[in-house]
């Protein structure tokens, strides 16, 4: 099972990752504010990781792939890292869709 790791960065604000079982980062947010506001984001990606439709599959002007996972109201709630080809963004994809639901959260007290 996958888990979300919260951690602050140096400018106080929190972000999240979606680390699969394998321990590979396959999603990240953005900044928030406040813990509250990125659990809140943690949960969208929860709400809205198994709706096929809510993830955005893009290719960036260097060529390499990668996916926006949207929330209903098309804010972007978490990015993928750059991918080599297509069929490893959408393996990628299946990947959140997997942990992203069941995901445990635990805080980065190491940051």
């Amino acid at each position: 099972m996958g888990k979300f790791v919260i951690s602050q960065r140096t400018n106080g604000d929190y972000q999240f990752n979606l680390k699969a079982t394998n321990g590979q980062v396959i999603l990240a947010s953005q900044g928030y504010a406040s813990m509250a506001s990125c659990e809140n984001g943690i949960e969208s990606v929860k709400t809205n990781a198994t709706d096929d439709g809510r993830f955005e599959r893009l290719t960036s002007s260097n060529g390499k792939f990668y996916f926006n996972l949207k929330a209903g109201n098309g804010q972007v709630i978490g990015s993928s890292e750059m991918y080599e080809s297509e069929a490893s963004r959408d393996n990628g994809i299946e990947s959140v869709k997997r942990n992203a639901p069941d995901a445990s959260i635990e805080e980065d007290t190491a940051a």
